[in-house]
C-alpha cells in the first residue's frame, strides 16, 4: 500500500506512527510533521532544530520548538495566548498517547506560566487529562482553573463529568447547577442533568 500525506498524517495523529510514515515526511520535506516524529522518538534536540528552520513562517513550529525546550529543561521563551489556545491541549494529547509521561510532566510544570498568559490553560490541561482517564491530575488542574475562571460554564461541566466518574453525585449536581446559573441554556449541562437523574 502506497502512503500519501493524508495517510501519513492520520497515522501520526492516531498514535500509530511507524518508520514508513516518518520516512514519508522526511523524504517529502514535511519538516513540521517530521519534527514531531523526532520528538515522539525521543530526539527533542533534533526536533527543535527542525522546528527552528520553519518557525519564522509557521506558528505551530514556533510552539513545537518551545515544547522541545521545555522537555530538555532549557531556557524557554513564553508562548503566546493563541499558541496556548491552539496547541497545548492537542500536543499534550499526542504526547500522552505516545506514552511520553516525562515530557507531559515537564510541560505540566509550566501550567502556572501558561495560565498567566492564557487563563484557560488550566481548563485545557484538565480537559485533556480527563479525556485520557488521568482523573486525579485532571481534578487538580480543573479545581485550580475554577479559582481563576469561575464564570466559565464549560469548566463546571468538566468538573461534573469528573465527579460522575468519582461517583460523587452531590458534587456533580452542584457543578451542573453552577453551570446553569451561569448559562441557563447550555446544552451539555442539561444533558448531564438528565444523566444524573438516572444515577
Amino acid at each position: 500500500m502506497t502512503i500519501d500525506y493524508k495517510k501519513a498524517k492520520n497515522k501520526l495523529l492516531t498514535f500509530t506512527l511507524d518508520s514508513e510514515c516518518q520516512s514519508f515526511f522526511e523524504d517529502n520535506n514535511y519538516k513540521l510533521e517530521f519534527a514531531y516524529c523526532k520528538l515522539i522518538k525521543d530526539k527533542p534536540k533534533e526536533a527543535k532544530e527542525l522546528f527552528n528552520t520553519i518557525s519564522s513562517s509557521e506558528r505551530r513550529a514556533h510552539w513545537g520548538s518551545l515544547v522541545c525546550s521545555i522537555v530538555q529543561n532549557e531556557l524557554t521563551p513564553y508562548p503566546s495566548y493563541f499558541e496556548i489556545r491552539n496547541y497545548l491541549e492537542v500536543d499534550l494529547n499526542i504526547l500522552i498517547n505516545y506514552h511520553k509521561g516525562d515530557y507531559v510532566e515537564e510541560i505540566l510544570n509550566y501550567a502556572d506560566i501558561f495560565a498567566s498568559i492564557n487563563p484557560e490553560a488550566y481548563k485545557y490541561i484538565g480537559r485533556v487529562l480527563l479525556k485520557n482517564n488521568l482523573n486525579s491530575w485532571a481534578k487538580f488542574f480543573l479545581e485550580r482553573g475554577k479559582n481563576f475562571l469561575y464564570q466559565d460554564p464549560e469548566l463546571h461541566i468538566l468538573l461534573a463529568e469528573l465527579y460522575i466518574y468519582e461517583k460523587n453525585k452531590e458534587k456533580a449536581q452542584k457543578a451542573v447547577d453552577t453551570c446553569l446559573s451561569l448559562l441557563p441554556h447550555y446544552y451539555p449541562a442539561h444533558r448531564l442533568k438528565q444523566k444524573l437523574t438516572k444515577i
